[in-house]
Formats: C-alpha cells, sequence, structure tokens
C-alpha cells in the first residue's frame, strides 16, 4: 500500500452519510441557540472572506469593492472589520493598491480557478504571480480529476507543488464537495489535502456545482481534528457556495466550534466563510436595522 492510500485507510473518519447527518442534527439541536448572541454575530462578520468573483470584475469595479473596506473601518469603527476580501489574481495588484485596512488580508483564487484544468506549470505561474503581487492568501481547487481517477500521488503531488509556489502565503484547497458528493469521497480527498500542505480546507468554489452543506463541514472538521491530533498542525476551515444568512452562517459556526473547539473560532485565523451577500445580512442583524454597506 503506498503512503497516500495507507493516510487514507488510517482515517478513522466515519463515511457513513446517514450517521454524518445524524451528527449534524444533534449537534445543532443541543448547540445552535446557545451561539445566538451578539459577540458570535460578530466574530461572524470578522470571519468573512468578502469575495467578488464575477466575469464582469474590472479594475474600476474592484477599485470600488475595496473602497467599501475601507469605509467600513471609518463608518463603523466599534465593529470588527472582515477578515480578507477575495479576489481573481489580475486583480491583486489594484486591490494591494487600494486597501487601507491593514487588518484586512488579501484572498486570490488562483491554479485555473474554478476547473483547475490546465498545465501544473500554468497553475503554479498564476499562483507565484499572484503572491507577488500582494496576495496573502491563495485558494486553490482539487483536482477532482486525478482523484476519480484513483491517481492519489498526482492529486498529493500537485498540491504540494501549489502549496510551494505560494510561499509565506496561505493555501486554502477548496475541495468542491458538491462534486464530491459522498462522505467517503469528501473524507478521502480531506485526507490528501491535509497530508500535502493544505493551511485551510474550504468547501466549495460557489460555480459549477452545489455550494456548502452542513454535512460536508462535518466530516472536513472531523478529518482537521484527527489530523490536528496526529501532528499538532492546527489546519483552517473555510465554508463558501450558498452562504447567505445569518442562520446559516450560526450552523456552520456550531458545527465547527463542537467538532474543532472554541480555538478555531475564537479569531478568523482558523475560520473563515467565503461570501458576498452574507456581509450585509449580519450586518443587518447585529445593527437591528436593513443595512446594505457593501
Amino acid at each position: 500500500m503506498d503512503k497516500y492510500n495507507q493516510a487514507i485507510a488510517e482515517s478513522q473518519v466515519t463515511t457513513d452519510d446517514a450517521l454524518v447527518a445524524s451528527k449534524v442534527n444533534e449537534i445543532l439541536e443541543k448547540h445552535l441557540e446557545e451561539n445566538r448572541k451578539p459577540e458570535v454575530l460578530r466574530q461572524l462578520f470578522n470571519s468573512i472572506d468578502l469575495t467578488t468573483l464575477k466575469s464582469t470584475d474590472s479594475q474600476q469595479s474592484v477599485a470600488n469593492f475595496v473602497e467599501r473596506v475601507n469605509a467600513f473601518d471609518n463608518e463603523h469603527p466599534d465593529l470588527p472589520n472582515v477578515a480578507a476580501v477575495c479576489v481573481y489574481p489580475n486583480f491583486v495588484p489594484v486591490t494591494r493598491t487600494v486597501l487601507e485596512v491593514s487588518s484586512v488580508d488579501i484572498a486570490s483564487v488562483a491554479g485555473c480557478f474554478p476547473s483547475a484544468q490546465s498545465f501544473i506549470e500554468v497553475k503554479m505561474a498564476e499562483i507565484a504571480l499572484a503572491v507577488e503581487a500582494g496576495a496573502d492568501e491563495i485558494d486553490i481547487v482539487f483536482p477532482l480529476g486525478d482523484f476519480f481517477d484513483k491517481d492519489y500521488e498526482e492529486v498529493a503531488d500537485q498540491i504540494s507543488e501549489m502549496k510551494h509556489a505560494c510561499r509565506e502565503a496561505i493555501l486554502k484547497v477548496i475541495l468542491e464537495t458538491g462534486a464530491l458528493k459522498s462522505a467517503q469521497n469528501i473524507r478521502n480527498a480531506s485526507v490528501l489535502s491535509l497530508y500535502s500542505g493544505a493551511d485551510f480546507l474550504k468547501t466549495s468554489t460557489g460555480k459549477e456545482y452545489p455550494g456548502a452543506s452542513l454535512e460536508a463541514a462535518y466530516i472536513m472538521c472531523e478529518c482537521i481534528k484527527e489530523y490536528y491530533a496526529k501532528t499538532e498542525r492546527m489546519v483552517g476551515f473555510k465554508v463558501s457556495g450558498g452562504v447567505s444568512t445569518t442562520e446559516d452562517a450560526l450552523k456552520y459556526y456550531t458545527i465547527v466550534k463542537e467538532v474543532l473547539g472554541e480555538k478555531w473560532v475564537a479569531t478568523n485565523e482558523y475560520f473563515r466563510i467565503g461570501a458576498s451577500r452574507l456581509a450585509n445580512n449580519l450586518l443587518s442583524d447585529i445593527l437591528g436595522e436593513e443595512t446594505k454597506f457593501f
């Protein structure tokens, strides 16, 4: 057995879809309401990767988008800002030029997002260019085709090479759980990503396939927990794809907190929510009135 299959074989994380659904329901029934409080809403807002990934994005539209993040610091000095702004690689330079808030990172999708279908050299070049331009974090897509071919060595090699291209930047690996579908596939993809150097596991691109699910989040967090027990390396979790309401965000927060523990959700260092619509909805609930700031 090669080391990739061995790592998967040694994982004790459940691959029983019915059991996963049961565990999710149990956690939410017991703990969701205790997290419905103002300080959690503020922490959730501070965990957002505010995202613009449209075909119509332009230098001017991205600059305007970033200026709203700058303005938030001035108009709401009593509230924490978002964790990061997430843009396409070619907009990292303008984001770096316009962004004035030191607490907000620049994240960039790269590696031929969202399909991840290109030469590895092209993927690495795009990552390297984004980092050189000022990206603090890189979000790549898991190599689904090689995974479904069971070419786990190729999967691991590609992720490792892209991690190397990140240099000091954080690497988030998007599993695209809507394509993986089953608990077993999500578990196996999580294990491969963790042992290939991922700094974060992320659920979805929000593009071609169904977005995040609570069940996928549970499995991914269980894999992170198991990996941490073996290596003592904390790996973050990012939920994305269809998370737009405060209720959605609270449910994911509850899953992460109960599976991984308080230290994963205490700051935005290890918990993120990739979103565009969520920011206004959360802000409205925090302020107690409908707000369309972003």
